[in-house]
């Protein structure tokens, strides 16, 4: 007799291990043009910033029905979108360090490499 989960569950592991393959090789591809990608420096404009929080749930102890609570952890990614000279717009994801001290309208010495940012030094 015909069975949906034998035929199913191998395709669905199929296709999520290719994924996580295909996500890996971006990742190391983004990687290596980044560090081929020369170093720039360029005049910018901070035009716009956002940052993304994503929360996380984890049982304590280890107890999957949470019986004994939940522990929540949250991480921040922060962004910055520059403007050069040209007119193009550039959005990096920057450390927060840098986020905090960067305001819309700053405008300085942008260096980047690839889809990298390395560093904003701000006009005085």
């Amino acid at each position: 007799m015909f069975d949906l989960f034998d035929v199913l569950f191998p395709i669905l592991f199929l296709l999520i291990f290719v994924m996580v393959i295909l996500s890996f090789a971006k990742g190391i591809s983004t990687w290596f043009k980044n560090n081929n990608s020369p170093r720039l420096t360029v005049f910018a404009t901070v035009v716009a910033k956002r940052q993304n929080t994503t929360y996380a749930q984890q049982a304590v102890a280890g107890d999957p029905t949470g019986a004994h609570g939940f522990h929540t952890t949250s991480h921040t990614t922060y962004y910055v979108t520059f403007q050069v000279e040209s007119g193009d717009r550039m959005e990096f994801t920057v450390p927060g360090s840098e986020y905090g001290m960067l305001a819309e309208k700053d405008q300085g010495q942008l260096n980047f490499q690839g889809t990298r940012y390395l560093s904003f030094e701000r006009n005085r």
